[in-house]
């Protein structure tokens, strides 16, 4: 028997844990870097106003910041549940699906508050590719990286089906092009550019890369169902 190898194995709660972590020490990294902003919406979010606070990149990050246990406990909850069922990648499973809802939608959020000519302004697009990109600047460019990344980091963790890289791309950008045409149906007086559209499937490429020695693989996904309970014979 090698013990080493055994010993190097880390258990999968242990995994998911430290993940958890990170996810935790990130966020904290971000909330102290633009702390000074962030206080600036918390009376009006504190208060549950929308003016001031749903309405404001701010105010969208330090929902997103301030629920992040509500979201861990729900992560705990649900592996707790899939344990119990018998399914052995609870942690996996219910860390995925949740990073995947608590850090895109923020994100997606932002992206579709309507400007100041929301209604009025005719819809605009942008299809030159790489010409808004010279006008984003480091901030532009790092939000529209980010937009799609959650999705990217934990898509393939939880699901077979978009683990490889050119099926990750084919989401980011289609949920890209999804985000872009309702902002120019809905008219919101924001510009729909075939560049945000390369930058948020790049940052979910670039996401999903990072996180994959954790993807899901088909022949991971038996082992992710219930454990049938034995069957005893009958007695005679």
């Amino acid at each position: 028997m090698n013990h080493n190898a055994s010993l190097s194995a880390p258990p999968r709660r242990t995994r998911g844990i430290v993940l958890l972590s990170l996810a935790f020490l990130g966020a904290a990294s971000a909330a102290f870097v633009v702390r000074r902003p962030l206080m600036m919406s918390a009376p009006m979010c504190m208060a549950g106003r929308w003016h001031g606070c749903f309405d404001t990149f701010n105010g969208v990050v330090l929902i997103t910041l301030v629920t992040l246990p509500l979201a861990a406990l729900v992560v705990w909850a649900l592996a707790r549940r899939r344990r119990a069922a018998g399914v052995t990648s609870a942690w996996r499973m219910s860390l995925a699906e949740v990073g995947m809802v608590h850090g895109t939608v923020p994100f997606v959020w932002m992206t579709m508050m309507p400007g100041a000519g929301a209604g009025t302004v005719p819809g605009r697009v942008s299809l030159v590719p790489l010409r808004d990109l010279l006008t984003m600047g480091p901030l532009g460019i790092v939000g529209n990286l980010l937009v799609f990344a959650a999705l990217g980091f934990f898509a393939p963790m939880r699901f077979a089906a978009p683990a490889s890289v050119p099926r990750i791309l084919a989401l980011g950008a289609g949920c890209s092009v999804l985000v872009e045409a309702a902002q120019y149906v809905l008219r919101l007086d924001r510009v729909s550019s075939v560049d945000d559209v390369l930058v948020n499937a790049a940052g979910a490429v670039l996401a999903a890369l990072a996180s994959r020695r954790w993807w899901r693989t088909t022949a991971e996904a038996p082992s992710d169902q219930p454990r049938p309970a034995p069957v005893s014979a009958p007695a005679g």
